[in-house]
């Protein structure tokens, strides 16, 4: 299970993500970026985080260490910004710390050179979490000590919004064209014959424990948090099995050309990677 944590002291707002997360401290002296239950985008997004965030640790990738936090909303009543006050009101109880990189960058694909081989790591990971979040638009890694490391994992998963539809969803193929990665000739075969075979039940199982009861508690067609742990396992576990040959990479989506600027368009190759 993931160490709990209580906040001590609100720091300050990030104003770059859509969610508001804020610099926090917590009673371990460490210093965290919180996600909160009370944000516009649902304690789903906390889920994502978690499921995918511990995954990707497990397989080896650098993501930051995890926590559940504590929050007692009074620690916001000094906080001047009204739309802060108000998203820590509405945030009380259980939340969720990612361990802050002190002095980490933004990663700048002009700017730092990234192997064929992590990056294929990186782009199969996405693939079967189904990131569509990693795009040069946003690429949410972060260089720290001149390693890449990975960041923000809420949008992935898109189809446990609608369970209904999951098992459909969660089967279609995933296009990297648009990759912030896909300049660096991801090395996706390679990734494939290390990860895959580590994608077991038993991890998936101990990964979806690390998720509240709390957070997974109320889903319409699910009788217990439990039996919702289980589809999680059931429908990344499928992905797995067939995700390394649905991956392409420098082909345009099929309702629209790609997006990408043209200095990555150039670079993007023109081929599918089985």
């Amino acid at each position: 299970m993931l160490t709990e944590v209580t906040a001590t002291r609100y720091v300050t707002p990030l104003r770059e993500g859509g969610s508001l997360p804020g610099i926090v401290e917590g009673d371990d002296l460490g210093t965290y970026i919180m996600k909160f239950t009370g944000a516009g985008q649902g304690r789903k997004t906390l889920v994502a985080e978690i499921v995918c965030g511990q995954l990707g640790r497990r397989l080896g990738l650098r993501v930051p260490e995890l926590v559940q936090m504590q929050l007692d909303p009074v620690i916001g009543l000094s906080e001047p910004d009204q739309e802060v006050q108000e998203l820590l009101k509405s945030s009380g109880g259980l939340n969720l710390g990612m361990d802050y990189l002190p002095g980490s960058l933004g990663f700048d694909p002009l700017a730092f050179e990234v192997s064929a081989r992590e990056a294929g790591r990186v782009v199969w990971f996405d693939a079967l979490i189904n990131n569509v979040d990693r795009s040069w638009r946003n690429p949410n890694l972060l260089v720290w000590h001149g390693e890449l490391w990975l960041i923000d994992h809420g949008a992935a998963m898109i189809w446990h919004h609608n369970w209904p539809t999951a098992e459909k969803a969660s089967a279609r193929p995933y296009n990297a064209s648009d990759h912030v990665l896909a300049t660096f000739a991801p090395d996706v075969a390679a990734a494939a014959e290390e990860f895959a075979p580590q994608i077991t039940e038993e991890l998936l199982t101990e990964i979806a424990a690390d998720v509240p009861d709390e957070w997974l508690a109320g889903e319409p067609g699910f009788d217990s948090p439990d039996v919702l742990r289980q589809a999680y396992v059931r429908t990344l576990l499928a992905r797995a099995r067939t995700i390394s040959e649905q991956i392409t990479l420098g082909e345009p989506s099929g309702d629209k050309p790609s997006q990408a600027p043209e200095w990555l368009a150039a670079k993007l190759p023109r081929r599918a990677v089985k």
